[in-house]
């Protein structure tokens, strides 16, 4: 999979002078399972953050309730260990669908819009740290991340593949019977490259496919997301 869709580094190079630094989205993750019947609200408010310009919405589907009857098919068990990886940096015992992660800072109950917003609105209210600007060209993908202030620490470089919807009719588990839409589906997630964001960086990668890709920049340790950015 990895190699389907991003091939071995082209390039990895710093670069001078410095970027007039725009309005960086937030990142919102939402962990959930076909198999959670309390879900589906999450899944759909999921479609209206997926609309808005100032947020990027991914869903990313995990395995952990996979035994109870129904196997969701768009989970993986490397976004269960992502999820449990949150859990593990806030000292938490146990994760929960649905959960949505704003900007790698905390973690919200995802069928509670609300809550969610209103952590959306106090990751905005923070000053950007990083510039984060993507292009594609000739089936390239081409980051180019300026710091603007200083970070804690160094950062890791995720790229996400996904799709913006998918339908899939639910024939077992606790929502057996219903036919549901879902937003932004990740299909793929790697780290390709750590960041010491001492000086700015741009990195060149194949990118097969029209699919859509988001781009990230987090503390390591799943610390909190310096920037965010989309090509749709």
């Amino acid at each position: 999979m990895f190699r389907k869709m991003f091939a071995p580094l082209l390039a990895l190079c710093l670069f001078g002078g410095t970027a007039q630094a725009e309005e960086q989205p937030v990142l919102v993750e939402l962990f959930t399972s076909q198999g959670c019947s309390s879900c589906p609200p999450a899944d759909a408010f999921l479609h209206d953050l997926a609309a808005r310009e100032d947020v990027i919405a991914l869903a990313l589907h995990v395995d952990i309730w996979d035994y109870i009857g129904w196997k969701d098919r768009f989970a993986s068990p490397r976004y269960s260990a992502r999820q449990r990886g949150y859990a593990d940096a806030w000292n938490q015992r146990m994760v929960y669908t649905p959960q949505m992660v704003i900007d790698g800072a905390a973690g919200v109950v995802g069928n509670k819009p609300r809550d969610v917003e209103a952590m959306i609105a106090r990751e905005r209210a923070k000053a950007d740290r990083v510039d984060l600007r993507l292009s594609r060209d000739a089936g390239v993908l081409t980051i180019e991340a300026t710091p603007l202030t200083e970070t804690e620490g160094d950062l890791d470089i995720m790229v996400a593949r996904f799709d913006p919807e998918r339908t899939i009719e639910i024939t077992r588990g606790e929502n057996a019977g219903h036919r549901f839409s879902y937003a932004n589906v990740v299909t793929d997630l790697r780290d390709v490259g750590d960041w010491s964001a001492d000086a700015p960086i741009r990195m060149n990668l194949p990118l097969e496919g029209d699919e859509p890709v988001a781009v990230f920049v987090q503390q390591k340790g799943m610390g909190r997301v310096e920037a965010a950015a989309a090509l749709r």
